[in-house]
């Protein structure tokens, strides 16, 4: 069987016209086909207007979005009023927007508060309680803070302790409140025997002085015939004298033998009276860049003092309840 092959030769004039005109007419058709999807697909979606769903609760901000052919995307953040719950905050495009039907709306919604009632903080430090709520609060205007000053008493339990609170625990809360204490003073007629500190090294000495309820104020003079330099020479009261927690034990230290490059003194500062004894530490930040605690207790306040012996060029920084309160270089006058 032959294969038959068209022989364009042999084709008319007239024949050959009309398959060009037909082969033009098919190109053109292709060519407005391909325009007229092209113009279709460059115009889209139907466009819309973006509703306001600002404070509307998410549900019925979600009904509204969809009926618009609109999707949203959500964030959460926590606010200052627990009735602010599930409303939303803020939203992009802005309303009022012209956007394209399938578009993505930002929407951010409150969680609420982060508490919604008071705790029961009776039995908790007082230090401790204003540390985590200025944790909670950090990212927002404080919702809870506490009155300053507290009210304190005298009681059995230890120096700091919540004794009472107001507003009552699961107090309902609807805007900013002030939470009112009345802390513990600690006992008012404890008392304690003086710690034996003649004879005791530097170190030893501010050792014993952190382990002790009744504060050391210190002193420093060079060493007497028959004294050893750096250890304690004296004291007041003597070893085991019963002491009021309120009253100072005066230890006096031989100064440490004489080194080049190294500075020995006391280390002294005025503090606020506290009601209470807080923490307060003294730290060394040496010439090479080395941190060093020389010192982590409670105290009550009023004149704070430290034995030091430091090379020259130190820093001393002393914080109290974990705020920086002063900064000397040792050596300077």
């Amino acid at each position: 069987m032959k294969t038959r092959i068209f022989d364009f030769s042999s084709w008319t004039a007239a024949q050959k016209r009309t398959l060009t005109l037909f082969a033009m007419m098919l190109i053109a058709f292709l060519a407005l086909a391909f325009a007229a999807g092209f113009f279709i697909f460059l115009r889209g979606a139907e466009k819309v207007m973006v509703p306001d769903v600002r404070n509307m609760d998410l549900a019925d901000a979600l009904v509204d979005l969809q009926e618009r052919e609109l999707y949203p995307r959500v964030n959460v953040r926590f606010t200052n009023n627990p009735q602010d719950k599930n409303t939303i905050l803020e939203q992009s495009p802005a309303p009022g927007s012209i956007v394209k039907a399938g578009r993505r709306v930002k929407l951010t919604v409150s969680k609420g508060a982060v508490l919604d009632r008071i705790e029961d903080y009776v039995g908790q430090d007082i230090e401790k309680v204003k540390l985590r709520l200025l944790t909670l609060f950090s990212a927002s205007r404080p919702l809870l803070s506490v009155r300053e000053p507290p009210m304190y008493r005298f009681d059995d339990s230890p120096a700091g302790t919540i004794l009472e609170q107001k507003p009552t625990p699961k107090t309902e809360i609807s805007a900013p409140t002030v939470l009112e204490f009345i802390v513990s003073k600690g006992p008012e007629s404890t008392k304690a025997p003086a710690p034996d500190f003649f004879g005791q090294t530097m170190a030893a000495a501010i050792a014993l002085a952190e382990k002790s309820a009744i504060p050391v104020s210190y002193s420093m003079r060079q060493a007497q015939a028959g004294e050893a330099a750096g250890r304690v020479v004296e004291q007041k009261p003597a070893p085991n004298v019963e002491m009021r927690l309120k009253d100072r034990l005066e230890v006096t230290i031989a100064a440490p033998a004489a080194s080049e490059g190294m500075i020995n003194g006391v280390f002294v500062y005025k503090l606020i009276e506290y009601p209470y004894p807080v923490p307060v530490k003294l730290e060394a930040f040496l010439p090479k860049g080395q941190k060093q605690t020389l010192t982590s207790l409670r105290h009550p306040g009023g004149n704070f003092s430290l034995p030091f012996s430091l090379p020259a060029g130190s820093t001393l920084v002393l914080t109290v309840l974990d705020k920086e309160i002063s900064r000397t270089e040792v050596g300077n006058k």
